[in-house]
């Protein structure tokens, strides 16, 4: 009886909400429009409604989606290049498969055109994955900087104080799921580092969902977070999941990835850039008319 009680309090409170979106969709087509597009785009309902509330009331569609994009790339928290500018030691966390070796790769590159690959340094503490030394090892005869290996917080400090003449030493760790109970470990030998202060970056594969999003930054930012960098920009096909997370947790997007080229594929986020990047991605999605221009009578979403 219980159970039946809750599914009919579900099936009333379904039934509840579908009447008050139809009141909204009736006395403001305009907010409904444009709630239904950006929840296309990736972004919550709630962040989407809440963004809307903002906006001033009696503008047209055209105006009110220009004025959606303006409030998106206002929230947005962007880096300014300090890797690449500012150098020290950088540790990209992530779970595994985003992209953490690669990206390293292209901004130890990046940074060695600028000031000499003499002033970098790459060290891996992955000591989970078989090969992930040997991959490093890889990009770092290519690219042509040195290599270390610490398995544990101890030898990370002593390696670190090794690399202190460094301009740039790039930490990368070992991709772990964030349900995996290896990550405190992971984490802990971070942070019990007292030398050397190591900037922690979080990797986020612009393809995950947005939930899977939430979870990797709630288990990684037990650690200080001092930005994102969003990959796999090339084979995502919507950017709110990922640019809805870094608004609602006040996280910087420092660079982005859209590709496997060394080190072409990265560059220092822009607000405006991925904004338009994430809009021009909707317009892509299905035969759905451009809702944020014309006249918005007749338009369906």
């Amino acid at each position: 009886m219980r159970h039946e009680i809750q599914m009919i309090r579900k099936l009333l409170e379904h039934q509840v909400s579908g009447l008050m979106w139809q009141e909204v969709e009736r006395r403001e087509p305009v907010r409904a429009l444009l709630i239904k597009a950006l929840v296309k785009a990736g972004f919550s309902e709630n962040f989407a409604d809440h963004l809307m509330s903002q906006l001033p009331e009696g503008e047209d569609l055209a105006n009110s989606w220009e004025s959606v994009q303006h409030q998106l790339m206002t929230q947005l928290p962007e880096g300014h290049d300090e890797i690449l500018r500012e150098g020290g030691a950088i540790a990209l966390l992530g779970p595994t498969g985003v992209g953490k070796t690669t990206t390293i790769a292209k901004l130890a590159a990046a940074f060695g055109k600028k000031f000499g690959m003499e002033q970098v340094a790459l060290v891996t503490t992955d000591h989970y994955r078989i090969g992930a030394f040997e991959q490093l090892q890889t990009y770092g005869r290519i690219i042509g900087c040195v290599v270390k290996q610490a398995k544990t917080a101890e030898e990370l400090s002593e390696v670190l104080y090794q690399l202190r003449n460094r301009r740039l030493v790039l930490i990368d760790t070992a991709g772990i799921g964030q349900r995996d109970v290896r990550l405190s470990e992971q984490l802990d030998t971070l942070s019990r580092n007292s030398r050397v202060t190591i900037k922690n970056y979080l990797v986020l594969s612009a393809t995950a969902q947005r939930r899977v999003l939430e979870e990797t930054f709630n288990q990684f930012h037990r650690v200080p977070i001092s930005g994102c960098i969003l990959t796999k920009l090339d084979e995502s096909l919507t950017l709110g999941d990922a640019l809805c997370v870094s608004i609602q947790h006040s996280l910087p997007v420092s660079y982005i990835t859209d590709g496997q080229r060394v080190p072409e594929d990265i560059q220092a986020a822009n607000a405006l850039e991925l904004v338009t990047r994430a809009v021009e991605m909707v317009e892509r999605l299905g035969d759905d008319p451009h809702y944020w221009c014309g006249d918005s009578e007749g338009s369906t979403v």
